[in-house]
């Protein structure tokens, strides 16, 4: 059983930085990590995913030089360190997990987190 956890979500002003956390309990199950958010009113997006072996990671063109993912392998837990945050960047924030190579598509997700919000003020 994939239980994802996430933390660190909070209000921020524009040109902030917000470190969210996610930890992954029955993380052997897993092979890859992603992030993915969702403002009001619109579709869930991919955000950035890295893989727990080797570490290759990708990046949405939105948060590309700005959002850094990282993993801790010893610790089963992912980061995403939020720099240069924009109020388009206000969304909740789902942690998101599989068994697969990465991918873009939520679908492709097998397990998720309860979701943090991120609010960046103007």
């Amino acid at each position: 059983q994939v239980q994802l956890v996430e933390s660190g979500g909070g209000l921020v002003q524009a040109g902030g930085s917000l470190r969210l956390s996610c930890a992954a309990s029955g993380r052997s199950s897993t092979a890859t990590m992603g992030w993915f958010r969702q403002a009001p009113g619109k579709e869930r997006e991919f955000v950035a995913a890295i893989r727990w072996a080797g570490g290759s990671t990708a990046y949405a063109d939105s948060v590309k030089g700005r959002f850094t993912i990282s993993r801790d392998n010893a610790k089963n837990t992912v980061v995403l360190q939020m720099n240069s945050l924009k109020p388009e960047d206000t969304a909740a924030y789902y942690c998101a997990a599989n068994n697969g190579v990465i991918s873009r598509h939520d679908s492709h997700y097998d397990y998720w987190g309860q979701g943090t919000q991120v609010t960046v003020s103007p």
